[in-house]
Order: structure tokens, then sequence, then C-alpha cells
């Protein structure tokens, strides 16, 4: 049997397969007010949303590029398509689906995970939701969930959907915020009624088809007092020599004594552009979880957001980058503490190898007023050969001296001994490496979703052999 022997061999066919597409359902490429205006009259926008689309496109205009990352020099946005018409209405019913979208998706496994541990499922194929399904004993519960674009005309959520729609992240925020406020599509509404503990998770899934183009849903999810959801997103792509963008956005709000656990897992295709902004604002004994796995894109820009407002309010992130050859990720997280006694946790794992660019930012900040707050940051990097590259880019600004906060990195590469100590115990050196590596990752993989985790141990295993050097 042969043995994969470099990257190049690792088989990407659960995403790199793709359908053609009709390229008169694409709107012109480029981001201009006529193309915005097209955009807003084919989903019959509401006439706030038409402005805000036009006000985030002057911003746009206005704002320079993003500058702290990786480079993205090799992404041209006058030649990204913004939006391309949906192939069929969105539905509930997972048989009205077309079949070539219906099968991307049986491929991909969400049907399948839907009808095993999901409490429910949203897909979205390339600019629009096209399915969207709750369990009846979900909904009975008061659970609310449904693409953004239908609660938005809905009577019931209209106006919950305009107070709060980019208010965590203004267009303002950056040029990518801007062009989303102008440009999104598709993307999740979630509402948990006070008191409501859903144990089961809600899943959506991002999947772009077409090359050259850009993918910009929005997530909205909103818990009230006391309550409880996981919620799983999951985003790939097939491969083109096109680049291709992905700028979403997610706003989480956690109410008084709630907690919102958040699971995503990036693995998009090494032509795309990740840059996508996520921000959860926690009121009083609230708890925000992300859990983060980023193994695909040529380059990403992800800094999950989490706003300690409330005291008592906590966050915890855990994340694992893979960076292999072509790809420069540049991931992290961000805490604010705006409230005494709140507390947050950063734990994080990064693997590079053959040339990929791993880099992990964190940013803590303690106001005045958040006394008696407690943050610890821990980032582990681990390159597998010489010419890998990993940083760490840590900002701490404490504007109290009555809190504790602590940071820790280490980066290094596997040992000559470590290696020698496993293959004299009968392992070749392939495995003893994938062994290593897999222990290093293990206390972060273990916080995926269980398919995710099985997922991520395959790459490694996969990615390993060759890697000798």
């Amino acid at each position: 049997m042969k043995q994969k022997t470099q990257v190049a061999d690792v088989d990407r066919s659960l995403y790199d397969f793709r359908f053609e597409e009709d390229e008169s359902d694409f709107f012109d490429s480029g981001i201009t007010p006529e193309i915005i205006r097209e955009i807003s009259e084919e989903k019959n926008d509401p006439d706030w949303m038409r402005e805000f689309r036009l006000r985030s496109l002057e911003i746009y205009k206005r704002t320079p590029m993003v500058s702290w990352g990786a480079s993205i020099e090799g992404l041209d946005v006058d030649n990204i398509v913004a939006y391309i018409r949906p192939k069929t209405r969105m539905n509930t019913d997972w048989e009205k689906v077309p079949e070539n979208i219906k099968e991307t998706f049986e491929r991909l496994g969400i049907p399948q995970a839907e009808r095993e541990s999901l409490a429910g499922v949203g897909a979205q194929y390339d600019s629009e939701l096209v399915y969207h399904n709750v369990r009846e004993e979900v909904a009975q519960s008061g659970v609310v969930y449904t693409d953004l674009e239908s609660a938005m005309h809905d009577p019931k959520y209209a106006e919950i959907i305009r107070s709060h729609f980019m208010k965590l992240v203004p267009p303002t925020d950056h040029k990518f915020a801007a062009l989303h406020g102008a440009v999104w599509s598709g993307g999740s509404f979630v509402y948990v009624p006070k008191n409501v503990h859903l144990e089961i998770p809600l899943q959506s899934y991002f999947r772009l088809n077409a090359k050259g183009a850009g993918q910009f849903e929005h997530t909205l999810i909103i818990l009230e007092e006391n309550s409880y959801l996981h919620f799983i997103e999951g985003c790939s792509a097939p491969k083109y020599y096109e680049a291709g963008l992905h700028a979403g956005c997610v706003e989480l709000y956690v109410g008084e004594g709630a907690s919102l656990r958040y699971s995503t897992i990036e693995n998009w295709s090494k032509n795309m552009y990740n840059l996508n902004t996520k921000r959860a604002l926690v009121q009083k004994n609230g708890r925000i979880e992300w859990v983060s796995g980023s193994f695909g894109s040529h380059v990403s820009y992800l800094y999950p957001m989490s706003i300690l407002n409330g005291e008592g309010a906590s966050a915890e992130f855990t994340g694992i980058t893979f960076a292999g050859e072509g790809q420069d990720l540049d991931t992290g997280a961000k805490i604010v503490h705006n409230a005494p006694n709140t507390s947050s946790y950063m734990n994080t794992k990064s693997l590079s190898k053959s040339g990929g660019k791993s880099t992990f930012r964190s940013a803590v900040v303690v106001n005045e007023n958040a006394v008696g707050s407690k943050s610890s940051v821990n980032c582990e990097s681990l390159m597998l050969d010489n010419i890998s590259r990993s940083d760490t880019v840590p900002v701490i600004d404490v504007k109290t001296d009555k809190c504790d906060v602590g940071h820790e990195a280490r980066i290094g590469r596997i040992s000559d001994e470590a290696i020698f100590y496993l293959t004299s115990r009968g392992l070749s050196e392939e495995d003893a490496r994938a062994m290593i590596v897999r222990g290093f990752a293990d206390n972060v993989s273990k916080e995926l979703p269980l398919e995710y985790a099985v997922e991520m141990n395959s790459l490694i295993g996969l990615e390993m052999h060759g890697s000798v050097g």
C-alpha cells in the first residue's frame, strides 16, 4: 500500500469535489453601489437594511486595508463575486433540496449528523441558506433557529434583528467588517429563551462551491438569562486556482447567568482568504466558551473577541491551528474585562510544517473597574521541520493593580531523544512523530466535537508521513 509522502498527496476529496456552476447566476465581480443595490433588491431588504448596506460601502471605500497580519496582497476584492443567486428557495424538507446540493452535504456528512446527534441544522451553499430545520421538541421549548433573512422579515423578530445587527461588530471596526456590512448574505439566527437549556447542539455548515467568489454569512445568537446552547459551525470549499474570500461575521449575546459554547472548524481550501470577525458580549455571571480549529485557507485572520460586561462573567478560548505548505494562519483571541471578578483563560496549540507559518495573537484588556479579575494565557507551538515558522504576539493592557494576569508561551521542535525513544520501542520514525503531535494536540482536540476531533487526528496522521527533516 502506498504511503503518503508529501502534503500534495493528502486525500482532500472529502472537500475538494465540486459541481459546475451556472455563471449566469453570478453577479458582476467587484464592490460598487450598483451591485449593493442589486443584492438589496434581490433580497427584498427593508429600507433600513438597504441604507445600512450603502453606508457600509462608503465606510469600506474610505477605510485603509488591514495591515496587522499576514500578507493579503494576493487578494483582489474587485475580482471577487460578492453574490450568487440561489439555485433553490430555503427548504425545511431535505428531499426538496436540489440533487447536486444535497449530494454535497451528504458527502460532508451533515444529514447523518442531524439524524444522529443534532437538535437542528442549517446548510448554506454559496451565498444563501438552502436548508434549515430544527427538531419539533426544540421549537416547542421556544428556541428559534432559522436563517437570518427570514427572521429579519418576520414581524416577531424584525425589531430584535435591527437592534442587534452589527452592533457588536460595527462596519467602522475594520475594512472587511465594512465589506461584510455592504454585501452580507445568508447565515443563521438563534434565540434561546430564559431558563431553556438546549442539551443537544445546533449546527450550521457553510459551503462555498463557486470559484472566484466570496461568502459573507452573518450569524446572530441571543441567549436570554440562565439559558444554555452549544452551537457548532463548519466551513469548507473546493480548491481552485482563483482566490476566494470568506468574510463572515458572528455576533453573540450571552445574557445574565447564560452559557454558550461556540465550536468552529475552518477547513477552507488553500486558495481561500479567511478574514472572519467574531465577537461575544457576556453579561453578569454569563459564560462564553470558544473552541476553534483552523486547518485550511491560504491566509487566515481569525481572533474571536469576548467582552465581559457583567460581574462574574467568564470566557474561555481553546484553539488549534495546523499550517502546512503555502499557508499563513494568523489566529488568536481577544478578551476585554469590563466588570469586577471576571475571568478568562486562553489555551492554544499550533503546528507548522513544510514552510507553513503560524502566528498566535492574544490581547487581554483589564479596565479600571475590573477589580478582582483573573486572566491566563497559555500558547504552545510546535514546528515539525527547519523551514516552518511560528510566532507569538501577546498584548496585555492592565489598568488596575487589583487583578491577576499571566501569560506563558512555548515554541519548540520535536526532540531527537523523543524520536529515538519511540523508534527503539518499534515505531517507525513517521509514526513516532505523528504520536508526539497527537499527544501535543490532545488536550485541545478533545474539546472539539467528536467528528471533528477524529478528522483532525486523521489529518495529522496523513500529513506527518514524509515530513522527516
